[in-house]
């Protein structure tokens, strides 16, 4: 498990780019048969990947910089698949996941793994975890039962719909929200008009982007914003303070999730683009 302390504008401000990529960027997510975990110290968000090999069990571990029993003895987590069909079973109970299901695994859950249903299309679960102050339950929502709600437009390049898996109005958790966005073909902005949320951060993984092609993520205060270009299934961490919003050299998708004072997924101060810097 690795470690990210956290840092504010006035240290941001004075980064070069390989100084931005080593403290915003988390460039491996995916790695086959294993699990990779990010900690972060923005709000004390877990943000990793698990891709078990087909016919292999990939259990969760529990890193010892937790100081815990069990990975989640004090926190919860959200698995949210961007690849094959696979499965996961917590506790002995299994529960499938096919390509854009999410599955929240609630505080006291004491054994958690991952398995892959197809060995030519492995199952990638996108995972991210808050400490947590109460048990909810164990619960899946497919990507089917995530009501989709169309936002932008076409005109200007930024229609998407957004799936709200982990939220007030869905899957219950004491403080994840998690839900993923899709970029209809021709639109290439995500968050616009982008905005800060003082009361939580927030955490993006890109995908669904076709090879060769980028993302410019732009992150920072809104009158001192920075760049970075970021490649299929790489991660961002946004901190409270900065702006996010992003540009794709073609359609993508891309899942948020946030941790922190509130779970109301419109808790959010939007910047005006003729205010941005």
């Amino acid at each position: 498990m690795n470690s990210r302390f956290a840092i504010g504008p006035r240290e941001t401000a004075s980064l070069h780019t390989a100084g931005l990529r080593e403290h915003f960027l988390i460039e491996n997510i995916f790695t086959a048969g294993a699990i990779e975990l990010t900690y972060t110290h923005y709000d004390r968000m877990l943000v990793g990947g698990a891709q078990p090999a087909a016919g292999t069990a990939l259990p969760l571990p529990c890193p010892g910089g937790l100081k815990a029993s069990y990975f989640l003895e004090r926190r919860e987590l959200g698995a949210l698949n961007v690849g094959g069909a696979g499965r996961v079973v917590v506790d002995g109970v299994a529960f499938e996941l096919g390509n854009q299901d999410c599955l929240y695994v609630g505080k006291g859950s004491q054994e958690v793994v991952f398995h892959s249903l197809d060995a030519a299309n492995p199952a990638k679960f996108y995972l991210l975890s808050a400490p947590a102050h109460k048990e909810y339950p164990t619960a899946r929502r497919t990507q089917a039962e995530a009501t989709p709600v169309e936002m932008g437009a076409l005109e200007t390049a930024n229609q998407r719909t957004i799936y709200k898996y982990i939220f007030n109005e869905g899957l219950p958790s004491c403080q994840l929200v998690m839900g993923l966005t899709q970029l209809k073909p021709g639109s290439v902005w995500n968050t616009m008009p982008s905005h800060v949320h003082d009361r939580r951060m927030e955490a993006y993984l890109y995908f669904n982007l076709p090879a060769g092609q980028r993302v410019l993520h732009m992150l920072g205060e809104p009158q001192e914003t920075r760049p970075l270009w970021v490649s299929n299934e790489q991660a961002i961490l946004s901190p409270p303070w900065s702006i996010h919003t992003g540009c794709g050299s073609s359609a993508y998708a891309f899942i948020w999730g946030m941790a922190g004072e509130n779970l109301e997924y419109t808790d959010m101060d939007a910047v005006a683009l003729a205010d941005l810097r």
